[in-house]
């Protein structure tokens, strides 16, 4: 009989399958579905031992899962995408249209495992955790804490990622419609748990003849590259991995690598962008922050701060000092979030001026480009006469 990975003096989750689960609302039930025993007993061990958190059930494989599910009924789930016979993503779909709770990833760094762990976020994952391949205790320490954290995330309200159907853009408006250059101006963009649906979304309703783009979404280094190559194919726009010293053209996207903080250096219409170092700003590397506080510096009121679904507060003061420096602001609206934290620390800051669902803020952006060219105009007729 297959040991369960508790520790003594607790009872397993699925001793008494006669049992109904005791439902405690100050308690957050996991269930977590890792194939490796000893990987699945120290998930579970730590995720006991965090306050407020109680494993459930715990199994091998997706067949295990289905029964565990269907008798506990938990709250969140902890899933491996390397399961036997039916695997990780095959069973995510499947939660997605009969269990729908957030489902936190974790995924080994294989060679797929970019491209995996990014249709897992598309399948709906809340967010996805590398397993450490070296580092010890301690990098063992810092993946269970951040795995308690979303935990209690997921279970506070962060909502499911759901795809959004972009609303056609190839008659509609355009940036050049509204009056502006696109080669002067800047978007910026920032994003955390839910951002790479949202960011899609956005992108894909985005007219093509826009200015460069220049993106933080906070994601593990060997899935930055994987993320802009599945953008650049679903977009329509131009996505790329940013490199050191590389220019900002209109029509294109550059994705900041996921360990090094990327700023915007130049003057308007000749920025390019730069990599500084890798020491985590409030706790994340790359931060929004330190890409927003160099937007507002380097482009000021020729720039577009777009912020978008992530816990925390990251990029909420970075987006302020863009909006003082005459920047157009915009954030992803409750409603529409996976978690509403960014966007909801920037509206307490009065760093936002527009908020929507993803596939509508490019048009929100392209009415507001045109109100302040007409206002433009009709200052330099008055001034003029």
């Amino acid at each position: 009989m297959r040991e369960r990975a508790v520790p003594p003096g607790r009872r397993p989750a699925n001793s008494d399958s006669r049992r109904a689960p005791l439902l405690r609302p100050d308690v957050v039930r996991v269930h977590v579905i890792e194939d490796s025993e000893s990987y699945r007993r120290m998930l579970v061990c730590g995720l006991i031992a965090a306050p407020g958190i109680e494993v459930v059930a715990d199994s091998p494989d997706v067949p295990h899962a289905r029964r565990e599910i269907i008798h506990h009924r938990p709250d969140v789930i902890v899933l491996d995408l390397e399961l036997p016979g039916t695997d990780g993503l095959t069973f995510l779909e499947e939660l997605r249209e009969y269990y729908p709770v957030p489902v936190i990833v974790c995924s080994g760094t294989t060679r797929h495992g970019g491209p995996r762990a990014l249709r897992a976020l598309e399948l709906g994952a809340m967010e996805v955790l590398i397993k450490p391949e070296a580092g010890g205790r301690d990098a063992t320490a810092a993946l269970l804490k951040e795995l308690a954290r979303l935990v209690r995330v997921a279970a506070s309200g962060a909502r499911p990622v759901v795809h959004a159907e972009p609303e056609p853009t190839g008659a509609g408006p355009s940036f050049r419609s509204t009056g502006i250059d696109p080669s002067r101006w800047l978007i910026a963009i920032g994003a955390s748990t839910g951002g790479t649906e949202a960011i899609r979304t956005f992108l894909t309703a985005l007219p093509k003849d826009g200015p460069p783009i220049v993106i933080v979404q906070h994601m593990p280094v060997s899935f930055t590259a994987s993320f802009a190559d599945r953008l650049n194919a679903l977009t329509g726009l131009e996505v790329a991995e940013a490199t050191d010293g590389e220019s900002l053209v209109p029509g294109r996207a550059l994705v900041a690598r996921g360990d090094r903080h990327l700023v915007v250096v130049g003057t308007v219409g000749n920025w390019t962008v730069r990599y500084t170092h890798g020491d985590p700003v409030g706790f994340h590397c790359p931060a929004v922050n330190e890409l927003f506080h160099s937007v507002a510096e380097k482009a000021g009121p020729r720039s577009i701060g777009i912020l978008l679904t992530g816990m925390g507060r990251d990029g909420a003061e970075g987006l302020l000092a863009m909006r003082e420096a005459g920047a157009i602001t915009l954030a992803q609206d409750r409603e529409s979030c996976v978690v509403y934290g960014m966007p909801r620390v920037a509206e307490q800051l009065g760093a936002v001026q527009l908020r929507g669902r993803p596939e509508q803020i490019p048009f929100l952006l392209l009415a507001r480009l045109r109100r302040r060219k007409s206002l433009e105009i009709a200052y330099n007729r008055q001034h003029s006469t």
